[in-house]
């Protein structure tokens, strides 16, 4: 199963990199605004397009799956990197000096 999820997740990749970069960016019709165009530059462009609706689903999808493959690669692999240091290599364990009393050190001041 997790071998078909990859192969999924890697063609999700690669559709939606390529939907976003066939799309046409919103600062597009900037220039033409200040030449009299009737086309709004930072309002609602109109109905929703065939590529934006598609990008919301493979997007959707990428997500799903990057969960999926977290969830399925997570189980069961709890790992620390401090799983192989004993307690006397630690170094808060490596204290010379005894640590004052607190009415000693009011004391000196």
């Amino acid at each position: 199963m997790t071998p078909i999820i990859i192969i999924l997740h890697v063609c999700v990749c690669v559709a939606l990199i390529l939907i976003v970069l066939l799309q046409k960016g919103k600062g597009a019709g900037m220039g033409a605004a200040f030449g009299g165009s009737s086309q709004t530059v930072f309002g609602s462009a109109g109905a929703t397009t065939f590529l934006h609706k598609v990008t919301t689903i493979v997007a959707v999808v990428f997500m799903l799956t990057s969960l999926g493959l977290s969830l399925l690669f997570g189980r069961g692999s709890t790992s620390s990197i401090m799983e192989d240091v004993t307690p006397s290599q630690a170094p808060a364990a490596q204290t010379t000096a005894a640590p004052a009393q607190s009415g000693e050190t009011q004391e000196k001041k």
